[in-house]
């Protein structure tokens, strides 16, 4: 595996995986531009010994001017910027009918248009580069969704999605793209700080609540450990045929699976509807 060291772009890494990655890559010897709207929590949580490799930076996700003078401050302290991660989002609980137009769109504005915007801004500088690598953290219920959580798993969607398409239209730039679904990990992700549920929440959708409950019970027992994500994404990243779509844990390698035989299934069964509509 090629060792080079990269300059790596991070959103979100004040916590959870975002921290453990920033962390990783820095005791790898990667140089790191990391995002956070809590810039002194940061840095307090990182070590001295690594400032020349790591700039910190306070951005705010839904401003396309921070986001720029960001990569801006990055590519002038390091002379180039090779890996964007789009880590920063957060989880959505509630059924549809109960989340508000409010709690609608903030959740796709940090967990989809975020992605989108800092994408627009690191564009220019992978481009004149003619490399670089977008990874797009996106979720396994952003593939095979779970029981209450339907505006999450849209964005999370979206994001997938918009990772197939961008690989189409970046490759021939030299720019690889690679959507990560996660499953679940060690981290505060299962916690209050992390996930917000609906406000207003109706008796007729109680039934929800056991699987966010069940969501809740998860923390602190998650199958993932997030300190071994920075060996995964750097696996990615010198791989130079990566894959478009990664599922990163066991958990969400087994989800994943289950769905696309579910799929296989399904399409075989009604192959016969879907011919119907071509001319004879």
């Amino acid at each position: 595996m090629n060792t080079s060291k990269k300059v790596w772009y991070v959103t979100g890494a004040s916590k959870g995986m975002g921290l453990s990655l920033v962390k990783n890559l820095l005791e790898k010897g990667h140089q790191v531009i990391a995002t956070s709207r809590q810039l002194e929590t940061l840095k307090s949580q990182i070590d001295s010994k690594f400032a020349p490799f790591f700039l910190p930076v306070e951005v705010n996700l839904s401003d396309e001017y921070s986001i720029a003078d960001s990569l801006k401050l990055g590519n002038e302290r390091f002379g180039r910027i090779d890996v964007i991660v789009n880590n920063a989002g957060y989880g959505t609980g509630g059924a549809l009918e109960e989340l508000s137009a409010k709690e609608i769109k903030e959740s796709f504005d940090v967990n989809f248009f975020a992605a989108i915007r800092v994408i627009q801004q690191a564009l220019p500088y992978l481009r004149a580069q003619k490399s670089g690598h977008i990874i797009n953290i996106s979720s396994i219920a952003g593939f095979a969704p779970g029981t209450g959580w339907s505006v999450y798993a849209a964005a999370k969607f979206a994001v997938s999605g918009l990772s197939e398409a961008l690989a189409n239209d970046l490759k021939p730039l030299g720019i690889h793209v690679t959507a990560v679904s996660p499953g679940w990990f060690r981290t505060s992700f299962a916690t209050a700080e992390s996930i917000v549920f609906s406000e207003n929440q109706m008796t007729e959708y109680d039934y929800l609540r056991e699987y966010h409950t069940r969501f809740n019970a998860m923390n602190g027992v998650q199958m993932g450990n997030p300190e071994k994500v920075a060996d995964v994404l750097l696996a990615l990243t010198e791989s130079e045929n990566p894959p478009v779509n990664f599922f990163m844990g066991s958990d969400a390698y087994q989800r994943a699976e289950s769905k696309i035989e579910t799929m296989a299934e399904q399409m075989k069964a009604w192959e016969f509807l879907s011919s119907i509509t071509d001319f004879e």
